[in-house]
């Protein structure tokens, strides 16, 4: 027997995780991407919150979560060009979810 979930109900799952730290913006936002993950596959995934939350992790910005992959901006760079920088680290190696007011990364 499976239930179909909507978007708002994954999110509304993944905030009831006490041991995570989702924003509702962050947990909408990894919400749609694993919808789009399952149209593009074609694959239908079960809803599993704490494998969800052992994959991936909120950051307020790319600079931060860059920063615990020992990343590092370079000497002259700019707030806004370390954040670039950063962004692009990170998109070289995982997968990225921007939305507004942070970002979420698959842990590596």
């Amino acid at each position: 027997m499976k239930q179909t979930l909507t978007t708002n109900q994954v999110a509304d799952m993944l905030m009831q995780d006490d041991n995570a730290a989702w924003s509702y913006a962050g947990a909408r936002a990894l919400a749609e991407h694993l919808e789009q993950l399952e149209e593009d596959t074609g694959t239908n995934m079960d809803f599993d919150r704490v494998a969800i939350r052992c994959e991936f992790s909120e950051y307020a910005s790319a600079t931060e979560a860059a920063g615990n992959y020992d990343w590092e901006p370079g000497e002259d760079a700019d707030e806004d060009e370390a954040e670039k920088s950063a962004l692009q680290y990170l998109q070289d190696r995982t997968t990225v979810i921007e939305f507004t007011g942070g970002i979420i990364i698959q842990d590596y």
